[in-house]
């Protein structure tokens, strides 16, 4: 009978049999473990090591532990940082998905105040600065992004924005204890005030959303809110802001947004619209171009529901536009001096 033949070699073990004795001595589980690490070369590679080991004495594993865990403690100590996390994770998936894990793992106590001042509305953060001393203010325009300061500084009055701007000539490394004063006051006045006023009423944001829907889905479920919650529904339908509501608009208003608005899509979104608001649009139009457009609409015969709604959707889109920018002025039709925007 043959006896069989016990491998008590260290030196004569390669790299991929030291990992298989490894592998096979921690027993099945936690090598199936290692397993799903693994790509499918090295999985093969491994498993064909393992299957070719032979009988390995006891004292060749005890030894070949025993190094294993002397190379594990020299590493010497370990830092877990959101910084080494993010090497590691970028080794094994892509960096879109590395970037959401990382930035839910952070979440927005993770990022520094000045990070999240860059996030800031340039006229909201003047708005606040302008109250502080020149010197806080100083300390903050040179602790955030030159372009976010270069804006802020624009807005910040002149005679003000000029004494922060000698402070800022002047001023040489800022103590850490002043850094984090102003740091805390922006926390804790600043940043948190900004979060209560930029908190949205839900009905508010339920009308830009309903706003964005097509006609059928919309009056779906309007119809839908209206049977559970009819003050709801009113609320919001009191909030949106619709095609048919052009018709608030003064003559220089029609004026600027029949120059901005594409010409294809304002004759699909004039053929679906109420004979009223089709006049007020063409009485607004030099004499040549109405006839022509007219022409337009006849010309292009029956058209889909869904490409009206769309149109007169991007009307409505850029009307919004020009009025944020102040080229145009939607009013509510409640009174004069009220508006919309």
């Amino acid at each position: 009978m043959a006896s069989i033949r016990i491998r008590e070699d260290y030196r004569s073990l390669t790299g991929p049999e030291k990992a298989g004795v490894l592998m096979l001595s921690l027993g099945e589980e936690h090598a199936a473990r290692l397993f799903s690490f693994m790509d499918e070369e090295e999985i093969k590679e491994l498993s064909q090591t393992m299957a070719n080991l032979g009988t390995i004495s006891a004292t060749l594993v005890e030894r070949l532990c025993v190094e294993f865990a002397e190379q594990i403690s020299s590493t010497g100590s370990l830092v877990g940082s959101f910084e080494s996390t993010e090497r590691l994770l970028l080794k094994v998936m892509d960096r879109d998905k590395v970037e959401s894990i990382m930035e839910d793992i952070r979440g927005p106590a993770g990022r520094t105040m000045w990070e999240k001042l860059a996030n800031v509305n340039e006229q909201v953060l003047a708005n606040y600065l302008k109250n502080e001393y020149p010197q806080t203010v100083a300390v903050v325009l040179s602790k955030i992004k030159s372009d976010n300061a270069a804006r802020v500084l624009a807005l910040l009055p002149e005679s003000f924005a000029m004494e922060v701007v000698m402070r800022m000539l002047r001023m040489e490394a800022v103590q850490k204890e002043v850094l984090d004063d102003v740091e805390r006051t922006l926390r804790n006045e600043f940043m948190s005030n900004l979060a209560r006023t930029n908190r949205r009423d839900a009905h508010e944001m339920m009308a830009e959303i309903f706003n964005n829907l097509d006609r059928a889905t919309e009056n779906k479920f309007l119809a839908s809110l209206e049977e559970r919650n009819r003050d709801s529904a009113e609320r919001i339908k009191a909030l949106m802001f619709t095609f048919e509501d052009l018709a608030q608009l003064d003559p220089s208003g029609i004026q600027t947004l029949l120059r901005t608005v594409e010409k294809d899509k304002l004759s699909i979104a004039l053929k679906g619209a109420s004979e009223s608001l089709r006049q007020l649009f063409f009485s607004n139009m030099a004499e040549r171009a109405g006839k022509f457009l007219k022409e337009e609409m006849a010309a292009m015969g029956p058209v889909r529901l869904k490409e009206v709604d769309e149109a007169q959707m991007h009307m409505v889109q850029v009307a919004k536009d020009l009025a944020a920018k102040g080229e145009l002025v939607i009013s509510e039709g409640k009174g004069e001096d009220e508006l919309v925007y």
